[in-house]
């Protein structure tokens, strides 16, 4: 027997009953999944997304516009993805008020291509200095990225942890400095600047992927801007430069085109093939924050999540530890440890991810590098759901404390 599909059907066998839609085989073992509303997604990246964008998704993926044609069969030569990259730009602009004297590109590669793409498009050449903030995994990552391209300062020595941000008045910055390079909030070590560091006139320029539409920012601070989407904002696929006009034109000649910001700029993102897909799914994901309440409303939320999560952790008796200091503490990551007798006990931790699972809290391991747990709250993340969380991690310390 066979339940009809609009493209594909569902075949049953005697010995291995399969669902066939586009080619996607799947065991029927496999489909025996819980539903959405079961699943807590803590994912760091790519995130949970809103229901409601999904749901669009699904129309869209079908039939964009009644087109008749699905949004990832759309030309990115056609008046209807036209419409929809500048419709995305001029939300976008809205959403956290870009100034016009910016532009804003969407880019391939994640935020890991922007780690040469900067130094590639600001500085003339390989005796160009940068500074680099490096207060975790991945702006040291950035920072090891643009060696190569210039030279980089570290503007003050290695950490021996990544667990908070030293002042400002201990930061050797070069004189001669082309920008200021720091990752706003970094995702492995759960460290985020409760600040916008001042450069004077020097240009800024941020990561911002983790903690994106999670809090205003002035623009006007910053030379550029960046940011997966695939964390706040969307699907991996797409990746958002605002940068200030002043700053393009300035491409070394050994600059990849898809990477060349002023390429990018004068084509609107349109120089090759964009990730249609990625941008349709970011476009909803700021029609849904403009229908929360904006970026305020997302602030908000966004502090209420963490506070949450970090009232149990503080309430814990230290049977939960989070080594970041207070105030440099993540809204949108939060790493700990179980404690057992003054250590981590990877066996607690293991016993934690099988019964959040059980319980479908989802997606709580820590990076691979750091170990432990970590609870990411970005914007798809309810308050409810982590009250859900919170109430787990009670029981859970209830079942194990000594």
């Amino acid at each position: 027997e066979a339940i009809a599909w609009p493209r594909g059907a569902y075949v049953k066998s005697k010995n291995a009953p399969i669902l066939h839609i586009h080619g996607i085989v799947k065991s029927q073992a496999m489909m025996a999944e819980r539903k959405r509303s079961e699943v807590v997604n803590f994912a760091p990246g790519p995130a949970a997304m809103p229901v409601e964008v999904i749901e669009e998704a699904q129309r869209g993926a079908w039939n964009y516009k009644g087109t008749g044609i699905g949004v990832m069969e759309t030309s990115h030569r056609s008046a209807e993805y036209a419409q929809l990259n500048e419709d995305t730009q001029d939300r976008l602009r809205r959403l956290i008020n870009i100034p016009d004297d910016y532009s804003v590109l969407f880019v391939q590669g994640g935020g890991t291509a922007q780690f040469a793409a900067i130094p590639l498009n600001i500085t003339g050449s390989n005796e160009a200095v940068a500074d680099y903030l490096v207060t975790g995994q991945w702006s040291n990552k950035a920072a090891k990225e643009a060696e190569q391209y210039l030279k980089v300062n570290r503007a003050f020595p290695k950490l021996d942890q990544y667990t908070s941000i030293p002042d400002p008045s201990l930061w050797k910055l070069s004189p001669n400095a082309a920008y200021v390079y720091y990752c706003a909030n970094e995702t492995v070590h759960g460290v985020e600047f409760p600040y916008v560091p001042d450069t004077g006139d020097v240009p800024l320029v941020c990561d911002i992927s983790s903690n994106f539409l999670t809090q205003q920012v002035d623009v006007r601070k910053f030379g550029v801007l960046y940011a997966g989407v695939q964390k706040n904002a969307g699907c991996s696929g797409v990746t958002v430069v605002v940068v200030r006009k002043d700053l393009l034109g300035k491409a070394r000649s050994i600059c990849p085109s898809v990477l060349n910001y002023t390429v990018l700029d004068s084509t609107k993102s349109n120089y090759n093939t964009p990730p249609v897909w990625s941008i349709y799914i970011l476009n909803l994901t700021l029609q849904w924050a403009e229908k929360q309440g904006g970026i305020e409303a997302m602030s908000l939320r966004s502090a209420a999540k963490s506070g949450v999560v970090l009232d149990m952790i503080n309430s814990s008796s230290g049977f939960y530890h989070l080594p970041v200091q207070p105030q440099f503490r993540s809204r949108v990551n939060i790493p700990f440890r179980i404690m057992q007798d003054g250590k981590c006990c990877e066996d607690l931790e293991a016993e934690f991810l099988k019964q959040a699972s059980e319980r479908g809290l989802m997606s709580l391991k820590g990076h691979r590098s750091v170990g432990g747990l970590r609870a990411s709250l970005y914007n798809a993340i309810s308050e409810e759901n982590t009250r859900t969380l919170s109430t787990f991690m009670f029981d859970f310390l209830k079942q194990h404390q000594k």
